[in-house]
């Protein structure tokens, strides 16, 4: 579904990313997980096309999507929420979802979110409430349900999602595990940039393990945890 081949990613003059690979399968959950400045964020936006790749290759249904625009990777069914949430704070909740109906679909009148992405509100039915809301009133768990959702509306492929359980309560990040399997089981892979390793266990198929921009680990989830030297990576 989703390839990096031995990708080089640079931000300004420093090089993040070291040949990294990694792979996602069709209707997979993978966690890439490191610590803070691993290189999680620039491999997510090496994928979405929002930083240019000096090095290697990024493919997605077997085309290489290496040079294309990160627009039209999103129209290809990339779907990506970013770790900020990326929520426009002067819009309400039900514009942030119509703006992606406007970009997808240019010239035509956007429907109701409610009526058009009925499936979103099966994954999050708590959005419904505050629809009517301006995301700079939302609290950090309500925007990361929105920015996962609106990504949702473009009936993407594959979804990435960027530190979606930062900073949040135990309660609101067992509850975006469950949205995240849910969203598995409706055929959807995921990418998710993760910080914590106890969470990535709880939601990924396989796991990667980035430092420094290079991948450390590869495998099971269960088996990071007998990797002595991978743990203390890791964990810092």
């Amino acid at each position: 579904m989703l390839e990096l081949a031995r990708v080089d990613t640079f931000r300004g003059p420093a090089q993040i990313l070291r040949a990294v690979s990694l792979a996602v399968n069709d209707g997979e959950a993978v966690c890439l997980v490191g610590r803070n400045g691993a290189g999680k964020t620039t491999t997510i936006d090496s994928i979405m096309g929002l930083l240019p790749v000096r090095a290697g290759t990024v493919a997605f249904r077997g085309r290489d999507i290496t040079r294309l625009p990160a627009h039209e990777r999103a129209l290809l069914g990339i779907g990506y929420a970013p770790e900020d949430a990326g929520i426009f704070p002067d819009l309400t909740v039900e514009e942030n979802f119509q703006i992606t109906s406007w970009l997808a679909r240019p010239g035509e009148a956007a429907a109701p979110a409610a009526d058009a992405d009925a499936r979103i509100f099966s994954l999050f039915p708590e959005v419904k409430s505050f629809l009517g809301r301006r995301g700079l009133h939302l609290s950090g768990g309500q925007k990361k349900m929105v920015a996962i959702s609106r990504a949702m509306t473009l009936g993407p492929s594959v979804l990435l999602l960027d530190e979606p359980f930062e900073g949040l309560a135990p309660v609101v990040v067992t509850r975006l595990i469950e949205a995240v399997k849910a969203i598995k089981a409706l055929g959807v892979s995921v990418l998710i940039a993760e910080s914590n390793l106890v969470n990535a266990t709880r939601v990924a198929d396989r796991l990667y393990a980035i430092d420094r921009g290079e991948i450390i680990f590869h495998g099971r989830p269960q088996d990071v945890f007998a990797n002595e030297d991978v743990m203390k990576t890791v964990r810092g």
